[in-house]
């Protein structure tokens, strides 16, 4: 796509237009998506029931844009429960996700894939792991015949307690054991978790598939204390050539349950226009300088 940044496709969740899945919200998020430059529009799946996949699908070939689909689990459907009704529950409800993302053409389905989204109490349990990587073994090879790729997403501790460093994730999607299961970073979760933004990118390396870029606050990029030079450079020297995805989140657009999750109280913007533009020029001028 004429778009790209670098080879990049550069992406914004939909959570900066609209905080649900209905045929409105889908044409709002795409057309003002493709207008803000971007080439990407990442959906969360926790609006599934009320996605219109076939109209979506449509929407974003209208607009020339790729979709990436993501979502994390209830603590009711948790697949890294020690309750196997609870865990089958979690099983359906992504296979249901994989299925939808398929339908809207897409070729990635990442997020919290491995646990619910949300503050656990204690530590995850041995048998709750191998809990979580039978399912995504499963669902992985149910992906490749539909030519999907699994993000594995790491989260910071208040967001899950199975998943927070990269290293974390390598040894799950190591356990897992499947070539379609890649690694998803997120700038908001690394400055958290991990000592630099630097470190866990060249770790990765060829298994990073996708990245979210948000700042330490959730709001406008370069306003907070995210090191995105760092990240960036570090992006460049493992050639990373998968999808960047601007992801800010504010009380002014709420997702049923979702915004909670991520504990979204303020009002960090009001114009999802101007903080999304704004976000697609830093991003490429990010690009840039990292080659310079």
């Amino acid at each position: 796509m004429n778009k790209k940044s670098g080879g990049n496709l550069v992406g914004v969740h939909a959570l900066v237009w609209a905080g649900d899945t209905s045929r409105e919200s889908i044409e709002i998020a795409a057309k003002r998506s493709s207008e803000a430059g971007f080439d990407l529009l990442e959906l969360s799946l926790h609006d599934l029931a009320n996605l219109d996949v076939p109209h979506a699908r449509d929407v974003m070939k209208r607009h020339g844009l790729q979709v990436a689909c993501s979502r994390g689990l209830a603590f009711d459907a948790d697949v890294s429960s020690e309750d196997r009704v609870v865990v089958e529950r979690g099983a359906k409800l992504l296979h249901d996700s994989l299925v939808a993302t398929a339908g809207l053409g897409a070729r990635i389905l990442t997020g919290a894939l491995y646990s619910a989204l949300g503050k656990y109490g204690r530590p995850v349990t041995e048998r709750g792991r191998q809990n979580a990587v039978a399912v995504l073994r499963s669902l992985a090879e149910e992906a490749q015949r539909l030519g999907v790729a699994l993000g594995l997403e790491v989260c910071n501790r208040y967001e899950t307690n199975v998943v927070n460093t990269a290293r974390q994730a390598i040894a799950l999607a190591d356990d897992i054991g499947s070539d379609n299961v890649f690694i998803h970073l997120d700038a908001y979760h690394m400055n958290i978790e991990e000592d630099d933004f630097a470190r866990p990118i060249r770790e990765t390396g060829a298994r990073l598939g996708y990245v979210h870029v948000g700042e330490n606050h959730r709001g406008l990029l370069g306003s907070g204390h995210i090191d995105f030079a760092s990240l960036f450079h570090a992006l460049a020297d493992v050639r990373f050539k998968g999808p960047i995805t601007f992801e800010s989140f504010s009380s002014t657009v709420v997702a049923q349950g979702l915004s909670n999750d991520l504990a979204i109280w303020r009002d960090l913007w009001t114009d999802g226009g101007g903080i999304a533009s704004h976000a697609r020029a830093y991003i490429a001028a990010q690009l840039e300088a990292a080659v310079a």
